[in-house]
């Protein structure tokens, strides 16, 4: 199997460097040559993205002119050789073994259709830290026990033939609900797998931007909002860069 790692970036000067190294890392460390390809998606930067990206000797740039995350993603999926499409964002920081974790999950399970798992913030306090580890534990991984499906958009691979099939990504969603909305749609069509061993580091700007509390209701609401009416509830976003 063929792995393409997809990172989509809109103004990700600040962090797409060290988001690459770390996947650079640990694609050196877990897989041959030839195996694996990283693709940034520059989505209509206007900084400095897409010099950056293009400064690594492994990292392939493609363009997407029009802003949205879904329309990146789709743009990936469109651009990928691989397999098995991994999706990550640009202010994430890959662990060892991550890799590792999605492949031997495709090579065990067949009807694997997509695998999936939590975040951990690089960059809050130990206490906060705790409270997200708690969420994940005690509201999430039930939530997933119920819905048999459950993906982090930053966090998550999934069959390039399973997206294909049904249709790739919705670009008419901006942001919130997004992952939600491909995994209840790849769940019609095969495995969705949540697990809490797939940890992915990241950024916490947004939760230090918009609040704790306020970020997380949104998330929650978005996601029973996709699982009851097929669709998210919140249309607006905000870039925080």
């Amino acid at each position: 199997m063929k792995l393409s790692l997809i990172i989509p970036a809109y103004n990700e000067e600040l962090y797409l460097a060290a988001c690459l190294h770390h996947a650079i890392e640990e694609l050196a460390a877990r897989a041959k040559p030839g195996e694996c390809e990283i693709i940034v998606v520059n989505n209509a930067s206007t900084d400095r993205t897409a010099a950056i990206a293009a400064g690594f000797e492994r990292v392939r740039v493609v363009y997407e002119p029009i802003k949205g995350l879904t329309r990146a993603r789709q743009k990936g999926l469109e651009s990928a050789s691989g397999d098995i499409l991994a999706f990550i964002d640009a202010d994430t920081r890959m662990p060892p073994g991550w890799l590792g974790t999605v492949l031997a999950a495709y090579e065990q399970h067949s009807d694997l259709v997509c695998i999936s798992g939590p975040y951990r913030y690089f960059d809050l306090p130990w206490m906060k830290s705790l409270l997200v580890d708690l969420y994940w534990l005690l509201l999430a991984k039930p939530t997933y026990w119920f819905t048999r499906y459950m993906a982090v958009g930053g966090n998550f691979a999934a069959s390039k033939q399973a997206l294909l099939r049904i249709g790739g990504f919705d670009t008419s969603i901006a942001f919130y609900g997004e992952d939600t909305n491909i995994a209840r749609r790849l769940a019609g069509v095969g495995r969705v797998r949540f697990d809490l061993d797939m940890v992915m580091a990241t950024s916490a700007r947004r939760l230090k931007e918009e609040g704790f509390i306020t970020t997380a209701v949104r998330y929650v609401v978005n996601f029973m909002s996709e699982v009851v009416r097929n669709k998210p509830a919140t249309s607006e976003y905000r870039d925080i860069r």
